[in-house]
């Protein structure tokens, strides 16, 4: 288990975002070197984890909960096949390109050292927005993004510390519960039947689940 790249961003005048100024730094490129990663602040303040990374859309991206995304090389290659085009590292504005990691098979609260001393926990799956189906440039891609549901994961930083391509990746913590990101993005998109089962995954840094999954259950009583 390993990065690929690390990957990143800086903000670029695109017609297809409703980010404030429409600017958007969602079109991550491969970096070379070693990249501080470390705690950006709260979610509306803070951005990306990555030093030299840009956030553009602070109203639903970045922060402590959302400071580094990751995402499968090995999911990007199923995209190729769908997609009949090539897909280069950081095409999903994913900032860590991983091999060898069932990304999004990650439990919530899973932590991951990356190279010697970064230390990453799994927040939450990625919601696709406009933003993204404008950078893929595929008519319907919120939609069949969500299907197919492999979002890849959002993480939180535990340890700063920095990172370049090729470092390991180590799960160091795996929860005692069941909730996947998969079952997790689920629950929030298409199959909100889900929504108790967040409910056996501990408070934070979960919250807008465990929200969630608290009014569904006072709604339907299970």
């Amino acid at each position: 288990m390993k990065l690929l790249s690390v990957n990143a961003g800086r903000p670029a005048d695109a017609d297809f975002t409703d980010a404030p100024g429409g600017r958007t730094a969602i079109d991550k490129r491969p970096v070379d070197g070693a990249v501080r990663v470390t705690d950006p602040g709260p979610a509306g303040v803070g951005g990306s984890g990555l030093a030299g990374d840009a956030v553009c859309d602070l109203r639903h991206h970045g922060g402590s909960d959302q400071a580094v995304y990751a995402f499968a090389r090995e999911d990007l290659d199923v995209w190729e096949e769908e997609l009949g085009r090539t897909l280069a590292n950081g095409a999903f504005g994913e900032n860590l390109t991983t091999v060898g990691v069932d990304v999004t098979g990650a439990k919530l609260g899973e932590r991951w050292r990356v190279g010697d001393s970064l230390v990453l926990e799994v927040t939450s799956g990625r919601i696709p927005c406009r933003t993204f189906q404008g950078h893929i440039g595929e008519k319907g891609w919120v939609k069949r993004f969500t299907q197919h549901g492999v979002s890849g994961a959002y993480l939180r930083v535990v340890e700063p510390g920095e990172i370049r391509a090729g470092d390991p990746v180590e799960i160091v913590h795996r929860p005692d519960h069941e909730v996947t990101v998969a079952v997790a993005f689920r629950a929030a998109t298409v199959e909100r039947a889900l929504l108790p089962l967040m409910l056996t995954i501990g408070e934070a840094p979960h919250h807008k689940l465990i929200e969630d999954a608290k009014a569904y259950v006072a709604k339907y009583g299970h």
